[in-house]
């Protein structure tokens, strides 16, 4: 278990040291719902799901509050922040029916590449092939922020267990919280005392996967006590209730992880150190199938559509354009470049790097 006041000890020298060089105008939340297919961003409710009997034990119930005839009334439903608030201060890609696309560069289609590309800019298709807790080779914007500026202002947070690897917490010096893991940022306040008990006491439907609130709940408290510059925070319910086949809950995590969003964003904006200085980047690491209709559970290489995400971007420096209609193709790997950007970490070059997103 990692011990972050252990870590704190180890790097108190560089502490002094490092934090004169972060640029404390630049804050950066990326976030990521594992799984969630652009069909439901974009459209809502899935017509040949949400009645399906083999997805959906109460159908009257979910078609009661999530379905409306029209797509943009029922993606309203599911993510409602999205569709209020952030259209109206951000950018949405990835509406495939409007031209705009967004695809992974790795030809994997499944989580740990599709976090490695995500967090560092390229596919490694070579070293990254499976979603094994092997360490990962690869230096993450994370580490690169953590060695550059401040191990103390980058933090990472996930619902699956598999990041302390992904993250690569033993080489990087990034503090991880993910999995089952209890805090171990000492002291713990009395918040964190109580996720820890309750994280033992409530079961999570898998053995690798904990309940996205504990996730949530977990990274405010270390928001709260650390304000860190640059934080990783990644949903994974969306895509365990998916494999499960459970339509219903599926969708009502859609609408639960939206209203994190929510509760992150208006966060930043009640906090003097966040408030004007914040730029929000949401994605997903992979699409899910489509047809046959058993394939929106699945994905992977051999599951049509699975390489399809999406990418939203609002707060500092962003243009207000809204949903974007233009025909354009934008990858996964152009995320972690674009956080070097805002953040003004030098950019790596070569190995398929992606461009920074253009957000202006």
């Amino acid at each position: 278990m990692y011990n972050y006041y252990l870590f704190s000890c180890l790097f108190i020298t560089s502490f002094f040291s490092f934090s004169q060089n972060v640029n404390i105008d630049q804050k950066v939340f990326l976030i990521t719902l594992d799984g969630l297919r652009w069909q439901e961003l974009f459209r809502g409710a899935d017509s040949l799901l949400i009645k399906n009997q083999n997805y959906v034990k109460n159908p009257e119930k979910l078609y009661k509050w999530a379905w409306r005839e029209k797509p943009n009334e029922r993606r309203r439903r599911l993510m409602p922040f999205i569709w209020d608030k952030v259209i109206e201060i951000g950018q949405i890609y990835g509406n495939r029916n409007l031209g705009s696309k967004v695809n992974l560069s790795n030809n994997m289609w499944f989580s740990y590449p599709g976090y490695n590309e995500i967090l560092t800019g390229r596919a490694d298709d070579k070293n990254i092939i499976s979603n094994d807790k092997i360490p990962n080779p690869n230096q993450t914007v994370l580490e690169q922020f953590a060695k550059t500026y401040d191990p103390f202002k980058v933090a990472a947070f996930g619902s699956w267990d598999v990041f302390d690897y992904i993250v690569n917490q033993e080489r990087s010096g990034v503090y991880t919280n993910c999995g089952f893991e209890q805090s171990t940022d000492l002291p713990l306040n009395n918040q964190e005392i109580l996720l820890n008990e309750l994280q033992s006491q409530i079961p999570s439907p898998w053995d690798n996967v904990r309940l996205d609130g504990f996730t949530h709940q977990y990274a405010k408290a270390f928001l709260d006590k650390h304000q860190p510059d640059l934080i990783f925070i990644s949903y994974g319910e969306t895509d365990d209730f998916a494999h499960n086949g459970d339509y219903e809950s599926y969708l009502n995590s859609t609408k639960n992880t939206d209203s994190f969003l929510k509760d992150l964003w208006e966060y930043t904006q009640q906090n003097e150190y966040y408030k004007g200085k914040t730029t929000f980047i949401i994605t997903t690491d992979h699409g899910r199938g489509t047809k046959p209709v058993d394939s929106w559970r699945g994905h992977g290489v051999d599951v049509k559509g699975s390489d399809q995400t999406w990418i939203i971007v609002f707060g500092k420096g962003v243009s207000p354009k809204g949903e974007i209609s233009k025909k354009e193709q934008l990858y996964n790997n152009q995320i972690a470049p674009l956080i070097r950007k805002l953040t003004g970490l030098t950019q790596k070059k070569g190995d398929n790097y992606g461009a920074p997103l253009i957000i202006k």
